[in-house]
């Protein structure tokens, strides 16, 4: 089968790069089904584990900080007491007020 180039969208920063019809036919040569869903700058800098800063990612091992878990995943929300807008580590529904810290503080009476 004939490969021809393809432009595909980098998963991680969204810019356009190009599966060469030698890459696809590299992939297919070994077996691999799969288009590539990262860029080759992403690629790289995913697998020597830079920061997100330095165009990396962070791996976070089992002696990391926060416990040895992962960070947190934060949702944007607005605070029902005071309107601000706040994070909070749970995904707000709508049914149940959410607080910012401060105004959560009040409430709790600390």
């Amino acid at each position: 089968m004939a490969h021809s180039d393809k432009i595909l969208m980098c998963r991680d920063c969204g810019t356009s790069f190009t599966f060469t019809a030698g890459e696809q036919a590299f992939y297919a040569s070994r077996g691999l089904l799969n288009q590539p869903v990262r860029c080759p700058l992403c690629r790289s800098a995913r697998k020597s584990g830079r920061t997100p800063e330095d165009g990396g990612y962070v791996h976070y091992g089992s002696a990391a900080s926060f416990g040895g878990r992962t960070a947190r995943q934060m949702h944007p929300a607005v605070c029902s007491e005071c309107g601000q807008m706040t994070e909070v580590p749970f995904l707000p529904r709508g049914d149940k007020p959410v607080y910012c810290s401060e105004c959560y503080s009040k409430i709790r009476g600390h």
